[in-house]
C-alpha cells in the first residue's frame, strides 16, 4: 500500500448529519457536528457477513468508485436516483448520488438537475429553504417537490433539497457563520447529491417544528431578497424516501463485499429496501442495536464507553477519539484529520446497543498518506473524532448493515436501530 508521491484522501461533505432534536437533547448532540471525517474500516469480520448480492425489484446496485468526473473520491458508495416532476413523466436519472445512512432526505446539486421542480412555500407564500449542516460542511438551497424512483420503489411528492438552486443563492449569516465549508457543487460535495436513508423519518424532526430560540434554524422563509429562520412542520421537512415507499418501507440494507487490506480500485454492492418484507431482506443472524434519540449507541474501547457512536455510510472512514486515546499520530497536510501510523495498527472495540446487544469489532488503521492512489476503496483508513466512534463506509465492507427507521415495524422490533 504505497505511493511514492503520497496520496491525498478526499473528504466528501456528507458525513454524519447533525439531526435536530428537542431542546434537552441539543447539547448532547452538538459535539457530533464537529467530529472527524475520513476513510477506514475493519479488516476482520464479525457479525452478519455478506455473501452473494441480493436480487429483486426492491434492490439497486451501488458502486464505490472515484465519483463524478474529476472528483477522485475515496470510500463513497454511490447509487443512481430517478426524480420526476410530480405526477408527470418528465423525469431525470442522476448517477453518483451518495448513499448516506447518517442523514435523512434526498439532496441534489442544482447544476446537475435539469427539471423544473415545484417550490415548497410556507403559509405566507415565501419559499422554504434549508441550511443543512454536516460534519465537513453545509448545503444551502430550496425545498422542492419531486417524485422519486430508486430501482422498483417509488415515492410521490417528496420534499427534497436542491443545493444551490432557488432565487436566493446566498445563505443567511446564521448558516454561514458556523465555520463550516459550503458544499454547493458536485466537486465540493464529492457527489451529485446525497440520498439520506438514516434511521429517522425526517431530517430534522420535532425541534424544527418549534418557534423561537428553541428551533435549531435548519429551515428559512425566503422572499426574493432575504431569508428569516422559520419553523417547519414534519410533513414540510425533507423526508427519508424509504419510509414513503408504499411497501418495503421500514428500512434498508447496504451489502458490500469484503476487500483486502490493500484496497480495491472499485467495489460493487447492493442497496436493498425493506427489512423482513421479502425473501431477499430477512435479518438472518444479524444483531440488532437499538438507538437513543440522537441515533447513537455506545462503543466501548480501552476501558471507556463512548455513547455518541454511530454507523454512517456517509463517512469515508472510521473516525474515533484522538491521538492521546489511540496512540496513533495524525497525518500532516494535506491529510490532516486522518491517522498516519508507521505500521498497520489493529484494534478491537465493542458496540453496545440501547437494548444491551453487544458485538466485538476488529478493525485496522493504515497510514493515510501511503495509500495506492489508483484505488478508491479502503478498509483500513481512519481519523480522529474526539469522544465518539463514527463507523464509516469501510465498516460496511464484508457486512450486510441494516438501518431500521423510527416508528416502522420490523422482525427485529420497531425502529430506530442498526443491525449487522
Amino acid at each position: 500500500m504505497s505511493d511514492s508521491f503520497g496520496y491525498q484522501v478526499k473528504m466528501p461533505a456528507s458525513k454524519h448529519f447533525l439531526r435536530a432534536l428537542p431542546p434537552a437533547a441539543l447539547v448532547a448532540a452538538a459535539a457530533l457536528m464537529f467530529s472527524g471525517c475520513g476513510s477506514g474500516s475493519s479488516s476482520s469480520i464479525s457479525g452478519n457477513s455478506s455473501s452473494q448480492p441480493s436480487t429483486g425489484q426492491n434492490i439497486v446496485p451501488i458502486v464505490v468508485d472515484g465519483g463524478p468526473a474529476g472528483s477522485l473520491q475515496s470510500d463513497i458508495a454511490y447509487v443512481s436516483v430517478t426524480v420526476c416532476v410530480p405526477r408527470t413523466s418528465n423525469c431525470q436519472t442522476i448517477d453518483h448520488v451518495q448513499v448516506d445512512t447518517g442523514s435523512e432526505g434526498l439532496r441534489l446539486i442544482s447544476g446537475v438537475l435539469a427539471l423544473p421542480l415545484p417550490q415548497e412555500n410556507d403559509a405566507a407564500g415565501n419559499a422554504l429553504e434549508e441550511c443543512a449542516q454536516f460534519v465537513a460542511g453545509y448545503t444551502w438551497g430550496p425545498v422542492q417537490f419531486a417524485d422519486i424512483q430508486i430501482g422498483g420503489e417509488k415515492a410521490a411528492g417528496v420534499p427534497i433539497q436542491v443545493i444551490g438552486g432557488g432565487s436566493v443563492t446566498s445563505a443567511p449569516q446564521s448558516c454561514t457563520n458556523t465555520g463550516l465549508t459550503a458544499q454547493q457543487t458536485a466537486d465540493a460535495l464529492g457527489a451529485n447529491g446525497v440520498l439520506g436513508i438514516g434511521p429517522f423519518r425526517q431530517d430534522c424532526g420535532g425541534a424544527c417544528t418549534l418557534t423561537g430560540s428553541s428551533n435549531p434554524g435548519f429551515y428559512f422563509s425566503c422572499s426574493s431578497s432575504a431569508c428569516s429562520q422559520t419553523e417547519a412542520a414534519l410533513n414540510q421537512q425533507l423526508q427519508n424516501p424509504v419510509w414513503m415507499f408504499p411497501g418495503d418501507n421500514n428500512g434498508s440494507i447496504l451489502e458490500l463485499p469484503a476487500i483486502s487490506t490493500e484496497g480495491a480500485a472499485t467495489v460493487t454492492g447492493t442497496l436493498v429496501f425493506g427489512i423482513g418484507t421479502q425473501s431477499n431482506n430477512g435479518l438472518g443472524s444479524a444483531t440488532v442495536f437499538t438507538l437513543d434519540a440522537t441515533g447513537n449507541f455506545t462503543t466501548q474501547f480501552h476501558g471507556s464507553a463512548y455513547s455518541q457512536s454511530y454507523i454512517d455510510s456517509g463517512s469515508n472512514g472510521i473516525f474515533f477519539l484522538n491521538t492521546a486515546a489511540t496512540g496513533l499520530p495524525e497525518c500532516p497536510a494535506p491529510n490532516t484529520g486522518f491517522y498516519c501510523p508507521a505500521a498497520l495498527a489493529t484494534f478491537t472495540a465493542t458496540n453496545v446497543g440501547a437494548n444491551g446487544s453487544r458485538n466485538d469489532v476488529n478493525f485496522s488503521i493504515a497510514n493515510a498518506s501511503t495509500l495506492n492512489s489508483l484505488y478508491t476503496a479502503f478498509n483500513d483508513l481512519g481519523g480522529a473524532s474526539p469522544g465518539a466512534f463514527d463507523w464509516g463506509l469501510p465498516f460496511f465492507f464484508g457486512r450486510n448493515v441494516f438501518t431500521a427507521i423510527e416508528g416502522q415495524s420490523t422482525p427485529g422490533g420497531t425502529g430506530p436501530y442498526f443491525a449487522y
